[in-house]
């Protein structure tokens, strides 16, 4: 049976984004698939950079400094150069016919900070190969991404013990 790729896009101010989207890569690669994925806006060690050493059939790279970007601060040209690079490459990835899943992380929000252009974004989810799968994560997802999306989840934060206990991220929980 031959699979048909679909856009799929998880947004929202909830937590679990990037989970859902690597719960998804490795159900994908116990399948047998091969996943690259690409993280934007993220220089920083997390737990499931250790993914590719587990699951050999996914790729990962970070395109992002260690720095966290605020809503309203203008990037840094570093910030906007690694994101273009990460396009290019996630492109290159996704046109290669090496890979049967792309997930692009963080990239819903790289466009709303301005690190990325929504009609570059657009065009990669366009330019898609029909057996691809491609996943978008990130806050604050364009009109047009939803637009062009064939599934949309949107997080919601109902209750966060962020909120109430002030705790920080947790090692191989929220990090």
């Amino acid at each position: 049976m031959e699979r048909q790729g679909r856009l799929q896009v998880y947004t929202g101010n909830g937590k679990g984004k990037t989970t859902a989207a690597l719960g998804l890569a490795v159900r994908a690669a116990c399948s047998g698939m091969k996943v690259f994925i690409g993280q934007f806006m993220k220089g920083q060690s997390y737990s499931e950079l250790c993914l590719s050493e587990r699951f050999p059939e996914i790729t990962m790279k970070q395109f992002g400094t260690p720095d966290f970007i605020q809503p309203g601060e203008k990037p840094s040209s570093r910030d906007i150069e690694l994101a273009e690079n990460g396009l290019q490459v996630l492109t290159g990835a996704m046109l290669s016919g090496d890979y049967d899943m792309i997930i692009a992380d963080e990239i819903c929000v790289s466009v709303y900070l301005g690190l990325l252009y929504e009609k570059e974004v657009m065009e990669l989810a366009e330019c898609r190969p029909s057996n691809v799968e491609v996943v978008f994560t990130g806050r604050y997802a364009s009109h047009g991404i939803l637009q062009v999306a064939d599934l949309v989840t949107e997080m919601k934060p109902v209750k966060h013990y962020y909120d109430t206990e002030k705790l920080s991220a947790r090692l191989g929980i929220e990090n």
